[in-house]
């Protein structure tokens, strides 16, 4: 706790493996997991099998569930998690797949996204989280904004290491924007950060993950303060971040 990192990250065992279509989808379309060494990778490919299997994946509207969806989405979750030593994100059971825009029954709207905790569901449209790997660096991803959500409340209801120094993490990061008036000013001066990350606590924490994940050079370059308690929240020491 006091260097702020778990002891470590992957434990001892059997390490699953994808099929080889499934391998195929997340070297050739999940550009991150090949900035990975190749002792990482397999580490990562196991998580990304765990969290397959762990997960019910529900398409809706007619929606059939494919590899592409499946190992796409968990290599999202395995990504921001990476870091962690748990990183099943255990509020979250279910992955609804829509094909477009769905209606929510939460808010009487149509959404993109969204985390139901009470049903442990979290919820995509297929053609918006794809266009979030369309262009991979103006900040903008439906499947990290979504699973920086579920990571954030899940670290409010666990206690494992990982979701402690999440917490803390953000702790100490609004309390260093809480007390530095200046760069808080500066932050929303620079519109580095679109305007929808200023909604509140939530949305700020997830739109700050989708800048860290997505322009890691410039957010370092213009706020390293604030990057530097991301990556600590996100354990992130690796892929050149």
């Amino acid at each position: 706790m006091k260097k702020k990192k778990p002891l470590y990250r992957h434990g001892l065992g059997i390490m699953r493996t994808l099929s080889k279509d499934q391998k195929s989808l997340l070297k050739n379309e999940f550009s991150f997991f090949n900035k990975l060494h190749d002792k990482e990778q397999r580490y990562f490919e196991h998580r990304v099998a765990s969290f397959i299997k762990d997960k019910t994946f529900i398409g809706r509207e007619g929606l059939a569930v494919t590899d592409q969806m499946k190992v796409l989405i968990s290599a999202t979750a395995v990504m921001l998690t990476f870091g962690f030593r748990d990183f099943y994100i255990g509020l979250v059971g279910k992955i609804f797949i829509y094909p477009d825009e769905f209606f929510s029954n939460v808010n009487g709207a149509y959404h993109k996204g969204e985390l139901n905790p009470k049903l442990g569901a979290l919820v995509f449209s297929w053609k918006h989280f794809l266009e979030g790997y369309d262009i991979e660096n103006d900040n903008l991803n439906l499947g990290i904004h979504e699973f920086a959500h579920a990571i954030h409340i899940n670290s409010m209801k666990e206690r494992d290491v990982s979701s402690t120094i999440f917490s803390d993490s953000f702790r100490e990061l609004t309390d260093l924007l809480s007390n530095e008036k200046s760069l808080r000013e500066r932050l929303i001066a620079s519109q580095y950060f679109r305007e929808y990350a200023f909604t509140n606590q939530y949305e700020f924490i997830a739109v700050i993950i989708e800048t860290f994940i997505e322009t890691p050079v410039e957010f370092r370059n213009q706020f390293p303060h604030i990057y530097h308690k991301t990556k600590q929240m996100l354990n992130f020491n690796f892929a050149g971040y």
